[in-house]
């Protein structure tokens, strides 16, 4: 490619901890190899003349490791290869612009990306890099179900999030003798569930890798009764079903998971006849500064897409492979999601402790 001077930074999808670390490590890291960096609002909106595309400098980026959310802002809803375009008669069409954004990129003498994004935001990037965008993608999510790299930002700080809340629970579950069931995010992988349930030494887990029979978590609801530990903390991930069941949706046209811990909650209290209480975290696990080593990983990652960019590597993802940061292929990072093992480690411990996964 020749000689680097300018690139571009987007994030795309949903919101994550540390966002803003990743941007403040890889406009500094480029700024000090005396590129010019930019800033693609809204994911690719702005390289599509419906959003801003601003420089980011020194200044631009100067205190921002520790805030949340991205000064970029972001969108679940930028698809260029299926972009939302209003018609007269007020429906929305969906256009591939991918051929006007890769064009845009040209005219605008960016020498690479780097997109940072979730599985989908990944993709895209993808499907881009074939078009002959040269860009590196950047993991992000909560869900921590990226394939090739064992952490992604953002996941530690909503597993932080999620346990805090089950540890505030555990005192008026047990003063008033209730069930509290806690949803948490994840999708289809339960590993926000896993984590925060182990570490918040909850007595149920739920997740979408091992379907659930609803009297298999009464029986332990049970059989804490007559252990006179008359109170039970259910953590449920937002994507678990029962066996022979499916995922609920509070929006099933947009296949938006949610409401599940409602529905438990009702079922159990008919079986049991305890009472229950059902909270949904949504999207407190998404907002807010991320922790020490979200910042960490997200530092380092930033820092590692530019050296890719410097050696020439695209078309591929920064990825953890402790100790260190290496590169995959983009192929291979979007091939599949990352799911919990369900005979791993973490999932061994909560059966040695004594925690039920309905199963």
């Amino acid at each position: 490619m020749g000689t680097i001077k300018k690139i571009a930074i987007n994030t795309g999808g949903g919101d994550a901890p540390g966002l803003n670390a990743v941007i403040r490590a890889a406009a500094l890291s480029a700024i000090n190899r005396g590129w010019e960096v930019y800033g693609i609002h809204r994911a690719y909106a702005g390289l599509l003349g419906e959003d801003e595309i601003v420089p980011l400098t020194r200044d631009t980026v100067r205190g921002i490791t520790h805030l949340g959310g991205t000064i970029l802002g972001t969108t679940t809803h930028g698809n260029p290869f299926a972009w939302p375009m209003k018609q007269p008669d007020g429906t929305t069409r969906r256009v591939d612009r991918s051929d006007e954004l890769v064009t845009a990129f040209r005219e605008h003498g960016f020498d690479a990306l780097i997109a940072i994004g979730g599985d989908g935001s990944l993709r895209l990037a993808y499907d881009l890099s074939k078009k002959g965008i040269p860009l590196v993608g950047v993991p992000k999510t909560i869900d921590n179900d990226i394939e090739g790299t064992q952490l992604t930002f953002g996941f530690l700080t909503a597993v932080d999030v999620a346990t805090d809340a089950i540890d505030r629970l555990h005192s008026t579950a047990q003063a008033h003798e209730r069930v509290m069931i806690v949803e948490v995010m994840g999708r289809d992988a339960g590993w926000i569930a896993l984590f925060s349930g182990v570490a918040g030494t909850a007595d149920v887990i739920l997740i979408p890798e091992i379907p659930y029979r609803i009297e298999k978590v009464c029986e332990k609801i049970v059989e804490r009764e007559r252990m006179r530990r008359h109170f039970t903390i259910v953590v449920v991930a937002e994507g678990a079903c029962p066996v022979d069941g499916a995922p609920v949706y509070e929006d099933p046209e947009r296949r938006r998971l949610g409401g599940i811990c409602e529905i438990l909650a009702k079922q159990i209290s008919e079986r049991t006849g305890k009472e229950c209480r059902a909270i949904a975290l949504r999207h407190l696990q998404r907002g807010g500064s991320p922790n020490a080593y979200d910042r960490l990983i997200a530092l380092r990652f930033g820092a590692a897409a530019v050296e890719c960019i410097a050696k020439g590597e695209f078309g591929c993802m920064v990825a953890l492979d402790p100790p260190d940061v290496r590169t995959i292929p983009l192929a291979e990072a979007v091939s599949r999601q990352k799911r919990v093992p369900v005979d791993g480690d973490v999932v061994a411990t909560a059966r040695a402790l004594g925690m039920s996964f309905g199963d």
